[in-house]
């Protein structure tokens, strides 16, 4: 029953601080959610009201998230496919769709859809082969990234290719894997935007955010960024025509370069809540995971516009050990994920901190 009244039951696949953050939207919409993760004790299950502790494929689990949700969404790309496909075999819906993690999950399905939906990105060539990967570097020119196909996520799975030369030993040191060979962006800056579709095909886009990355891992977002009018306008266009070409309906995320001349280029999309909406649980009245639940269960979608100007700060690894200095910080609102070790370089929460007016 669309829309899903509170004291229906959401389900989520993936335990991590996403699924934590949309279980804690959920339930102040007076949803219920279950969660269904291979990991136990995870973030997301210490807020659920249910959980589920199997492989992502084991179907005996998968027929007990059917069992209890009325919709399943999932909080990362890399979800095998196969969860999804028995979630189908079992009736029950998933939103976003099949389709929209599917193209997630293939760096060249994601920019061969892109290109098709007229939003513009770098120029590629595909892969398999130690020659095949030489000539695609060829193809591109040099420099080139050479990423894997699949599973890369902050900077990992991926190598710039300097020389001819060396194109069949970066394919043979990202694994001899399916890879996308990827020309390089001239952009002064990374920007990203966080859209939602729901399900009567109505969209809500957010501002802007300028991304600050060290080592491959998103540091910082800034939003609302500082942007002309023609950039916005130029970001609601190819997060309308994303979301339209996919029949999405659930927020997305969508990582962008800017160029000097104030094109935008689209790196890449998640198809999910995203690190770079953070920003939107205190900047704006209803953020990223309040309106992934909204659309999902079939409500209209909320206000997207800013009411603060803020700076998130990725918390990574030891930086959690402040959490008494940052939660004594005015303007500053501390989120903890609830991970129960810190190691170099994880995601353990984040600041966001109201910048002045």
């Amino acid at each position: 029953m669309i829309p899903l009244p509170p004291g229906s039951t959401l389900g989520i696949l993936g335990g991590g601080q996403l699924g934590r953050m949309l279980a804690l939207a959920a339930a102040r919409l007076g949803f219920d959610v279950v969660i269904l993760e291979p990991e136990p004790d995870c973030p997301a299950a210490r807020v659920s009201a249910h959980v589920i502790t199997t492989p992502y494929e084991d179907r005996e689990g998968l027929t007990e998230l059917a069992r209890r949700a009325d919709v399943v969404t999932f909080e990362f790309e890399n979800v095998p496919a196969r969860a999804l496909e028995i979630l189908a075999e079992l009736g029950v819906e998933t939103a976003p769709c099949a389709r929209a993690l599917a193209t997630a999950q293939d760096r060249v399905a994601e920019k061969t859809f892109l290109n098709a939906a007229g939003v513009p990105t770098v120029a590629f060539a595909e892969a398999d082969t130690p020659e095949g990967a030489r000539q695609a570097a060829e193809q591109i020119g040099f420099p080139c990234l050479m990423k894997t196909r699949r599973d890369g996520y902050d900077g990992k799975g991926q190598s710039w290719v300097e020389h001819l030369a060396n194109a069949e030993a970066v394919f043979h040191a990202l694994g001899n894997r399916p890879v996308i060979v990827e020309a390089p962006a001239a952009f002064v800056r990374e920007l990203s935007v966080i859209a939602a579709r729901g399900r009567t095909g109505d969209v809500a886009i957010y501002p802007l955010g300028e991304n600050h990355h060290e080592g491959g891992v998103l540091r910082r977002t800034l939003a609302p960024a500082t942007v002309s009018e023609a950039v916005e306008e130029q970001a609601e266009r190819i997060a309308t025509r994303i979301l339209t070409g996919l029949d999405y309906v659930g927020v997305i995320g969508i990582e962008l370069f800017e160029l000097a001349d104030g094109q935008l280029l689209v790196n890449e999309i998640a198809p999910r809540v995203h690190n770079t909406g953070h920003w939107t649980q205190d900047g704006c009245d209803v953020d990223q995971f309040e309106q992934h639940v909204r659309a999902i269960a079939g409500w209209p979608l909320g206000p997207t516009h800013a009411h603060a100007q803020i700076e998130m700060e990725n918390l990574l690894g030891d930086d959690i050990s402040d959490w008494a200095k940052l939660g004594a910080e005015s303007g500053t609102r501390l989120h903890v994920y609830g991970k129960r070790k810190a190691k170099a370089g994880r995601k353990m929460g984040h600041a966001n901190r109201r910048m002045p007016d």
